[in-house]
């Protein structure tokens, strides 16, 4: 464990904290407490110096803790965190590549990450101690069709999850997205490695916004929430995460086992945009239609507006959004 995560674990508890009395605890310098002070508030932490008093971090933080979620867990996974990590994602990916031998259900968790990812290139806002950043590995043998439209059934895995903690009712945007009132609370990035009809190594990234700091949502340009806003509860991650796990496992399973033919039905039921007139944007083109879900391939079918031909949208490089009504 390096001097950072050492200082968080210290300044945790929400009350000040001497510079002083830090560097004899980690046998370091109140320059190098300093420095690692300045670095931990580069990366989201809200953390107050006083002189005469020391630091403070606002609010308090809980910290992940792997045996709490073990035992709050009935899914035996393998689980390894991380105080700080580029990307969850790509860690795994680079472990794959290199040919390492991991268990089916291999789960990557951290506190923060210096380079999240999410779709289509962009930045996911990963603050410390703040959110759920999670990358679990598996495995199919029928290739990478198989898997193109799993990011649709591990939606609904974080559905279940955020609905079982909070009060508003989450909903699916096609094809990553999870919204509450219109507002985005959580993104999945499935990433693959393997042949097309042979064996497929798998990366199920899930970002989910558990408590947004300030500093951090001012480089959101859409719109967010996370669970503390939307529910009465604070909500302790380690429960969360073991919550998620056993969503993860359980809908991973249905979908080895028959794809989306069971889970379509419960896609559609939660999808955000249902019967509403949307837009379908791609580097090429603009669709408008009415939105009617999604079929048991994964595809999403978009109504034309005047002939009322069906058409089906596979995922890609797409963004879909609502409608803007012209007054």
């Amino acid at each position: 464990m390096d001097n950072k995560h050492k200082i968080v674990q210290i300044l945790s508890d929400g009350e000040f904290h001497s510079g002083e009395v830090i560097g004899e605890q980690l046998g370091i310098s109140r320059a190098a407490v300093s420095g690692h002070i300045k670095s931990l508030s580069n990366i989201g932490l809200d953390i107050f110096s006083i002189t005469g008093k020391g630091y403070q971090l606002a609010g308090g933080l809980s910290l992940l803790d792997l045996k709490k979620i073990k035992q709050n867990c009935s899914v035996n996974n393998e689980l390894e965190l991380f105080p700080v990590i580029p990307s969850t994602n790509e860690y795994l990916m680079g472990l794959i590549k290199s040919k390492t031998d991991l268990s089916d259900g291999h789960t990557i968790l951290a506190e923060c990450q210096t380079q999240g990812k999410g779709r289509r290139g962009r930045t996911w806002q990963s603050p410390y101690g703040s959110h759920v950043y999670l990358s679990q590995y598996r495995t199919m043998d029928s290739g990478l069709s198989a898997a193109s439209s799993l990011s649709l059934a591990i939606g609904l895995a974080v559905l279940n999850t955020i609905n079982a903690f909070s009060n508003k009712k989450c909903e699916l945007k096609w094809p990553n997205d999870l919204l509450v009132e219109g507002k985005k609370i959580a993104g999945i990035l499935v990433e693959a490695e393997g042949q097309a009809d042979g064996v497929c190594h798998l990366v199920i990234g899930v970002g989910i916004n558990i408590d947004m700091p300030k500093a951090s949502a001012l480089d959101i340009e859409q719109p967010w929430t996370d669970l503390n806003t939307i529910t009465d509860n604070t909500i302790d991650r380690n429960q969360f995460i073991a919550k998620l796990l056993e969503q993860l496992e359980s809908v991973y399973q249905e979908y080895s086992d028959n794809r989306l033919d069971n889970l379509a039905n419960q896609w559609n039921q939660n999808n955000a945009f249902v019967n509403q007139i949307v837009e379908l944007r791609s580097t090429s083109k603009v669709q408008v239609g009415k939105c009617l879900g999604i079929d048991t391939s994964g595809a999403l079918l978009l109504e034309d507006l005047t002939t009322k031909v069906i058409s089906k949208i596979f995922g890609g490089e797409v963004s879909l959004r609502k409608k803007k009504v012209e007054s």
